[in-house]
């Protein structure tokens, strides 16, 4: 049965007052999650977000009636797909990111559904009678009898990552009591201040936007060094480069200015600047050898006082 015209009402309202009181929002896929779990979700929460479910028709209802006023909500329409749901927050993304998903449940093996990684039964002792060994050659697992039960030789994947379960892969799984998948809620997108982006882009730390970001900039000022196009990021390397071409005009003719007097002055007499710089080197070690010299008079000293005799001869 279908929600009633004010339960409609109701549900339109609410989402309109949370579009504009909050900034962000996650659009989040809820399959396997149960009432329960949705209750643990809803209570973790609890102050930093507020979770919104709804019949995704009327979710695309509701937000075109925003439209108008609201275009950036545009945006969340193609995303409304699947047993999908909402997570407002103005909090830390990151923060709020981690709580959704932090709250998990162990769950067996379910005939007919995906599997979200690969299953691996373990090698060793199942504990079961040899009457099932059957069962484990009909599904290609290599077992033997040890000590009156079916042992597994080795570690076998019974299921991959993304395909169906079948109802032999869950029979045993279950009769192993192996519960491989965890369930709750995934963060399918985000959607914040207008725009949207993927789940991944929260993983990205400061270090790498900081390196992308210098990595970009040195592209910009290759690329206007090139055209000889000046921009904000290139100018400083343009002031350099004709500060180089003046000194060298400089050196190459008579024309003489303040900057390159000094070079001027090297390449004409570099062995007065040689001379002028040893004596400039030659001052830490004299520096250095004053203190070992003056522990060498102390302990002269020291031997003269005693006359050659010790302290008790």
């Amino acid at each position: 049965m279908g929600a009633s015209r004010a339960d409609k009402e109701i549900y339109f309202t609410k989402l309109k007052e949370l579009l504009n009181k909050y900034s962000s929002i996650f659009l989040v896929n809820v399959d396997n999650v149960g009432s329960n779990q949705m209750h643990q979700i809803r209570v973790s929460l609890r102050g930093k977000g507020v979770v919104l479910m709804g019949k995704n028709t009327m979710v695309r209802r509701a937000l075109r009636t925003i439209l108008a006023d609201s275009p950036q909500f545009e945006r969340l329409l193609p995303h409304v797909r699947g047993n999908i749901g909402f997570v407002f927050t103005s909090g830390d993304l990151k923060e709020v990111r981690d709580l959704i998903l932090a709250n998990k449940v162990a769950a067996p093996a379910r005939a007919g559904a995906y599997a979200p990684k690969d299953v691996t039964v373990p090698g060793g002792n199942t504990g079961m009678e040899p009457g099932k060994t059957s069962f484990f050659q009909a599904l290609g697992i290599p077992t033997k009898i040890a000590r009156g039960t079916i042992e597994i030789v080795s570690d076998i994947k019974v299921v991959s990552a993304g395909t169906r379960v079948g109802s032999s892969e869950a029979t045993l799984l279950n009769m192993l009591n192996i519960s491989p998948f965890t369930y709750g809620m995934t963060v399918v997108q985000i959607f914040d201040s207008g725009n949207t982006f993927s789940p991944e882009v929260l993983d990205i730390d400061e270090e790498e936007l900081i390196s992308r970001f210098l990595s970009s900039v040195k592209t910009i000022a290759a690329i206007s060094l090139a055209l000889n196009y000046p921009t904000i990021v290139s100018v400083t390397h343009t002031l350099v480069n004709a500060y180089k071409n003046l000194l060298g005009i400089s050196l190459a003719t008579e024309y003489t200015f303040e900057g390159s007097e000094k070079i001027k002055e090297y390449l004409a007499n570099p062995e007065a600047f040689a001379a002028a710089a040893a004596p400039a080197a030659d001052a830490p070690a004299a520096a250095e050898a004053a203190p070992a010299a003056e522990e060498k008079a102390e302990e002269e000293e020291q031997s003269d006082d005693d006359m050659g005799f010790g302290l008790f001869d």
